[in-house]
Formats: structure tokens, sequence, C-alpha cells
């Protein structure tokens, strides 16, 4: 037990029980709903703890109160970009936002960030688009920070995958034909490329499933890759062997996991509207879970952005969370990150993350030996919205390195 619930015998066991308890009932749809239900519940025991602790002393209509007051305060994800729409091989629209640059940047701050990140373009030399890859249960909105840097100074593309954000539901997930898979995700990203960056170089960044999604593309378009892609960022993410996480979990723990957490997941999304329920029912679990999950110091994490990643991730339908999580035991990719060793590379992981450890970045950067490591302190899985300025700092460097050695490789493309 923790030194903060020494103080209050009991309390942390009975929350620990009551998660476990609501994940088993939730679960019981599902064949080997009772012990799906338990390891659910392990996961869940972990944040439950600080959940009672802070229902001892603040009552449930002020944290109530106080995240409607964060969500209509918060400025986070609000930025807007001009709407475009690609489709996906089976039909899915998927919705993308394109930034322009200014043609003349106004203040000394702006021109400084834009000659960062250009140098002194040649007459005949084209910028890059940057184009941004969500992770899993987020969407576009997650890459505020960075947006916002960007913004103006380089043209950048945010894309929604697909069930996720303004992106419509997959159209082979709705009709049957076929499970997600990360190529799948790889093909959806080539399809947003075609439509938004039809010509001139790229720069892809991706975090955890938007990583995986970057290595896909790859996989199956080599020479794609080999003539547009100048600069690849790869945030939080993972080549392979997930089905190895432990997620800060005891061993017998991490296998009840990974054995059940596929079925249990699939029973829940059946039931998707009395689990969406139940979702809004125990918000305060599902904020502790965030939290410990998302973040590396949550308690140094501002409330806004706080409430920021919750409202992210509770706007995934949990029949999507189903659809998309098996894909992730299978995913390898190993192999197609040597598309990406002759461009600059960025790999960036929190060392705290527990959903894709920082080994798993040290594996990409010993298949990408001359990329940037960065192993940021103190940082969660969402490390671009726990060390924004950190993370901005870095990739503004990408996107320099990408603009000066594409200018001295090879000729600016029209």
């Amino acid at each position: 037990m923790s030194e903060g619930t020494q103080g209050v015998p009991g309390v942390a066991g009975a929350a620990a029980g009551a998660a476990a308890e609501a994940a088993g009932g939730w679960a019981r749809a599902g064949r080997h709903a009772g012990i799906a239900g338990a390891a659910i519940g392990v996961v869940a025991a972990g944040a439950a703890a600080g959940v009672a602790l802070e229902r001892l002393t603040v009552g449930r209509g002020v944290r109530r109160k106080a995240r409607t007051a964060l969500d209509s305060a918060g400025p986070y994800g609000t930025l807007r970009g001009v709407p475009g729409s690609a489709y996906a091989e089976d039909g899915t629209e998927l919705y993308y936002e394109i930034d322009e640059p200014d043609e003349h940047p106004d203040g000394e701050a702006q021109k400084a960030r834009r000659k960062r990140l250009l140098g002194a373009l040649g007459r005949r030399s084209v910028a890059p688009t940057v184009v941004f890859s969500h992770g899993y249960c987020l969407s576009q909105d997650a890459w505020h920070f960075q947006r916002a840097a960007l913004r103006g100074n380089v043209r950048t593309v945010h894309w929604d995958q697909r069930s996720h954000g303004r992106s419509s539901r997959g159209h082979a997930q709705i009709e049957g034909t076929a499970p997600v898979t990360i190529d799948m995700l790889g093909r959806d990203l080539k399809a947003v490329l075609d439509a938004a960056v039809p010509e001139g170089p790229i720069v892809l960044i991706g975090h955890s499933m938007g990583g995986m999604t970057v290595m896909a593309l790859a996989d199956q378009y080599p020479e794609y890759v080999a003539e547009r892609v100048v600069g690849v960022g790869l945030i939080g993410t993972s080549a392979g062997r997930l089905s190895e996480v432990a997620f800060g979990l005891p061993s017998l723990g991490v296998k009840a996991f990974h054995r059940f957490a596929p079925g249990v997941l699939k029973a829940l999304g059946a039931q998707s509207e009395l689990v969406e329920k139940g979702r809004r029912a125990t918000a305060d679990l599902f904020a502790g879970l965030v939290k410990r999950y998302s973040f590396g110091a949550p308690k140094d994490v501002d409330p806004g952005v706080a409430r920021f990643a919750e409202r992210l991730i509770e706007a995934t339908p949990i029949d999507v969370v189903a659809e998309f999580f098996p894909a992730f035991a299978v995913h390898d990719k190993t192999a197609a990150l040597a598309a990406y060793d002759g461009v600059p590379a960025l790999v960036l992981a929190g060392d705290r993350d527990l959903i894709t450890p920082p080994e798993h970045s040290r594996t990409i950067g010993e298949l990408l030996p001359a990329a940037e490591l960065a192993c940021v302190p103190d940082a969660g899985h969402l490390v671009m919205l726990e060390h924004p300025e950190l993370v901005n700092d870095r990739l503004t460097a990408l996107v320099a390195r990408a603009v000066s050695e594409s200018r001295a490789r090879r000729p600016a493309r029209a």
C-alpha cells in the first residue's frame, strides 16, 4: 500500500474490490466473464486507491462541477483548420484538417521560429508538409500544443483515424467484412496523404498507434516513402511485442489481462449502451485510470490538461475500443523501419510510460541508429500533453533537420 493510503485502512482495498466487481459485472455477458472481469479489475485497482482518497475529501457534486468548469474553460482541442475528407479502401470517410503557413508572419517570435524551421530555403526549394497521426482512443486534437507551435509557420495536416474523432466508423467493421489491422491503418494514412499532400516532401509524426500506422505505411509503400518522406517522428510507440507489456501489473495480472482482455472488451462492445452508462456513472474511477496510464507525474499535470485527456479518451465508444484492441497483439513492423533509416528521425518516449514502455523506443532506436533518441523524465504515455514544450522543441529541430538534409541530398520536388 502506498504511503498516501496508510491512514485510511481498508478504503483502498474496498475501492479496488468495487472496481473489480464492476468490471466483472460488465463482463458477465461474455464467456470466461468472471476471470476476465478480475483481470480488468486488477488494472482498475491501481487507480482506485487514489479515487477513494479523493472521495473522502471532495464531494461528488463538487467534482462534477469542476469537470464541467474545466470543459467550458479549457482552450485545448479548439484549434481548427481547413477541413477535408479522404476515403479508405472500404469507403470509410477519413476526416483531416490542413493548417497553411502564413505568407507574411507577424512578430519577431514567429519569424524566428519559421527561420529555425525552414532556414534559408532556396528559390526552388519546397517546404515539407508535417502530417500528424494520433494514437488509440484519441483524436487529432491530442496534438493541440504541437499544432499551436507550428501553426502559421509550416504546412501541417492533422487527421482522425477511422472510427476516431470526426472520421466515420469503419465500414468494414460495421459490415463485419474485415477486422481492424495496423496494415489497414497504414493504407488509411496513404489515402489521406494522396488527398491532402498530393505533392512535395513530407515529415510524418506518429504517437502510439499513430506511430504504428506510420510504420505500416513504410511496410506497404516503401517506394512512396523513399520518394516523398524526408523526416519521421515516432513518439511513445512500438514496433512490436506489445503482448508482453506489463502495464504496471504483477506477473499474474499481466497474463490474465493479455489472455482475457480481448474477450471482455468484445463482450463490453456488444453491450455498448449499458457500458457507456457505466462509464458515466464511474467517472471518478475513469479519471483515475486516465491519469495513471497517461501521465508520469499526474499530480504535476495541469487539471485542464488532465481533463482534456479524459475527454479525448471517453469520446471513443467502447465498441471501437474493442474493435482495435486485438490488432496490437499481432503488430510487428520491425523490418519496415528500415525504410526510414535514410531520413532524419526522432524517437521519443516518456520514462514512466506504462502502455508503450521506453524500452520499445530504445528498440526502435537500435533499428534507426541515426535517429535522435530522447527519453523524457517524469513523463507518461501522453508525453506531448504532459511536456509539450520539450516535445515541441524536439519536433521543431526534426523539421529543421529534414529541411536541411533534403535540400542538400536532392533537388526540390515541384
